[in-house]
């Protein structure tokens, strides 16, 4: 009882100095993206300046806030990669040497899907979107945006993308733990276009060209998935045969010299 109550107190112990150490990077990243947030905020308003619009603010103090926002996620997208590592060295001591292995391979993809699918959504569909719901607005009334909910809207469209893009990632690693496999991903398929093609219409405008450009690369990612697990799948049906024959080969020999 005493030592299960010391390892969990060292556990404790661990876990708490890492996530200081994570605090600490995050504070020091969020003081230099104060120092630039004057800079991030023209790079992020951007596309609706080229539009022809301006943002508004109501109150004072909104601006302020705006800024610690912006200067908030990118610090929290810049200490991201620390997190994860911090993450994993906690982690670590309870995994099994394969389960160890595989997942340092995955943290770098992982860290890079979740850069690809927010990219994609901020040079792509965000642009897009924009454009589409503001052409729409100045048909029916004068179109004046607060800072705010233009920064809602940009990190409720791009970041979700960026999750949508682990898709991949997790499904190669849940195939090779044996959670799921190809069969039952092609068995799902229809039901998981279905849901895509939902969630699609659902979070881009009424446009043709809008929903194919955020319901195709989703699609397209689904059926890469199929093809990572199946690919895992092989590849570790492979290393059970190698390793079976080795112990064949080591047990053959091993009779041959008990029978010398």
């Amino acid at each position: 009882m005493d030592q299960a109550r010391m390892r969990f107190s060292e556990h404790v112990a661990d876990l708490r100095r890492r996530i200081i150490w994570i605090l600490v990077v995050f504070f020091g990243l969020l003081c230099l993206s104060l120092g630039l947030v004057a800079r991030l905020y023209r790079y992020l308003t951007a596309p609706i300046t080229r539009l022809g619009y301006h943002l508004m603010v109501v109150s004072p103090g909104e601006i302020v806030m705006v800024y610690l926002a912006v200067a908030g996620v990118v610090a929290a997208g810049l200490t991201m990669p620390f997190a994860l590592y911090q993450l994993w060295r906690f982690v670590r001591p309870g995994l099994t040497p394969l389960e160890r292995r595989y997942a340092q391979r995955l943290l770098p993809v992982m860290l890079a899907m979740f850069v690809l699918g927010v990219a994609f959504a901020w040079f792509v569909v965000f642009p897009m979107v924009l454009r589409f719901l503001l052409q729409l607005a100045s048909r029916a009334a004068d179109v004046h945006i607060r800072v705010n909910a233009y920064f809602s809207f940009l990190t409720g469209l791009c970041l979700p993308f960026g999750l949508v893009f682990e898709l991949p990632v997790v499904v190669a690693f849940l195939t090779r733990i044996g959670v799921i496999t190809p069969r039952v991903l092609r068995r799902w398929r229809r039901y998981a276009y279905l849901v895509i093609v939902v969630v699609g219409v659902f979070i881009s405008p009424p446009e043709m060209i809008t929903h194919l450009s955020v319901i195709l690369p989703m699609i397209a990612l689904y059926e890469c998935s199929i093809l990572i697990s199946a690919w895992v799948e092989r590849r570790a049906a492979r290393l059970r045969t190698e390793a079976s024959g080795k112990a064949g080969l080591g047990a053959h020999a091993g009779g041959g010299s008990a029978a010398g």
